[in-house]
């Protein structure tokens, strides 16, 4: 169990427990007062989408869970939090919902899996949840861009190695990046992750890149990063 300042995440039957990356994308996802519905792919836990019911007033928060513990465990955490009028869990696999879906959502969130198949992992299903090839790119930005409002915004966190054939795929299925933030962990180390904001307006053809840099050295974070996640984490 995960306890965050206003919710807390039960973790205990889930694959993919509470990480660094769920996080950042839930506290750096760009937000508007305007945002009425938000889609979290892949929800897992819930965690992102639980971020995002505390950082927003959107009305309508949707996660999508295909495996089955975890949209049992994604479903309790949603019923335990403050914000349970306004979260609901699907149990679907991507492919299904786009087909069955008519809703177009203010915001898609997706920390999608990204492990390759010849990484070996001894647990079945963590496997599965961090294998990409559950989750294909190439299937998550088509998707993504069906799901996705005309003035809405997709956001993702990555494996930089991955960024420019994101951003590539991305662009075939007409969404073109906003802003970009690399994120590092320390000063010294290479860049880890890359946080991708899509929008479908091809007019932005400049975004915003920076770095985030998560710690001084080990445990002595940096004050950009307690910046973002002061509002969750109950000690840092």
């Amino acid at each position: 169990m995960f306890q965050f300042k206003q919710f807390t995440v039960r973790q205990d039957r889930t694959a993919m427990k509470v990480g660094t990356d769920g996080v950042l994308l839930g506290v750096w996802t760009p937000l508007s007062a305007s945002t009425y519905s938000i889609l979290d792919i892949g929800s897992g836990t819930g965690l992102v989408a639980l971020i995002l019911a505390q950082r927003s007033l959107a009305e309508q928060i949707d996660a999508i869970e295909i495996d089955e513990d975890a949209y049992e465990q994604c479903v309790e955490n949603f019923e335990e939090s403050p914000w349970n009028d306004r979260l609901f869990c699907y149990h679907a696999g991507l492919d299904e919902f786009t087909d069955e879906i008519e809703d177009r959502y203010d915001l898609i969130v997706c920390n999608p899996p990204f492990f390759k198949p010849n990484n070996l992992i001894d647990d079945q299903a963590r496997s599965k949840a961090r294998f990409y090839d559950i989750l294909p790119f190439d299937e998550l930005v088509k998707s993504a861009s069906i799901l996705l409002a005309e003035d809405g915004i997709f956001s993702v966190i990555i494996p930089f190695e991955e960024e420019e054939n994101f951003l590539k795929l991305a662009e075939s299925e007409s969404l073109f990046p906003i802003k970009i933030t690399h994120v590092k962990g320390t000063p010294t180390t290479k860049i880890k992750r890359s946080l991708i904001a899509f929008t479908k307006n091809k007019k932005s053809t400049s975004f915003i890149t920076d770095i985030l840099t998560l710690e001084i050295e080990r445990h002595l974070y940096t004050p950009e990063f307690k910046e973002l996640v002061k509002d969750f984490y109950l000690k840092l």
